[in-house]
């Protein structure tokens, strides 16, 4: 019994060591090392305060701000403990139902704008988080955002140029405006 019983302690309390403890503290040094700020939540701070992530998308509904896609998240939205996809199918009344009432809030927001509404304001993303909206969101809302601050469309529109990222490696995904780091760039326009 021992010849059996003493081997499976030992192989235990080494894999214990090695998967629990060795390999987490070299990931972690490894990824603060290499990787600190995308490790450490890629943080957009503010005035030495965290005002949200670049990778997690807030909610926005006041006019004079960039709106991002709608979140899927419950109980509440932008809700990043519990991430998931809406998982409503194209044929499911609850979606046409809700981009309706997210096509309604638009025209409300804007009743002036009479420009086809991209697909990304109307949907969530499968993650019910995405931080980015593509340059046409972007450019639909300019009018909207202008008007509220005070702005010439020109002026908004480049830093809506300013915040537009390309394709990966210039081929990967597509051209996309980070919401959150937009709507600082007004921010600071402003003062």
């Amino acid at each position: 019994m021992k010849t059996i019983l003493r081997p499976a302690i030992v192989l235990f309390a080494a894999l214990t060591v090695v998967t629990g403890l060795v390999y987490p503290a070299v990931v972690t040094a490894i990824g603060q090392t290499a990787f600190s700020h995308r490790a450490n939540g890629s943080l957009i701070e503010r005035d030495g305060k965290a005002v949200g992530s670049e990778i997690i998308g807030q909610q926005f509904d006041a006019p004079q701000y960039f709106w991002g896609r709608l979140s899927a998240t419950t109980p509440n939205p932008y809700n990043a403990g519990s991430s998931s996809g809406s998982n409503l199918g194209p044929t499911n009344p609850a979606l046409a139902d809700e981009i309706k009432g997210r096509i309604e809030a638009l025209h409300a927001a804007d009743p002036d704008n009479a420009a086809p509404v991209p697909v990304d304001l109307v949907t969530s993303s499968a993650s019910g988080l995405d931080p980015e909206i593509s340059p046409a969101a972007a450019q639909y809302q300019v009018a909207r955002v202008a008007k509220a601050r005070g702005m010439t469309a020109a002026q908004v529109e480049a830093l809506v140029e300013e915040a537009t990222r390309g394709r990966q490696f210039g081929v990967l995904g597509e051209p996309r405006v980070n919401v959150l780091k937009l709507n600082l760039a007004l921010d600071a326009a402003r003062t």
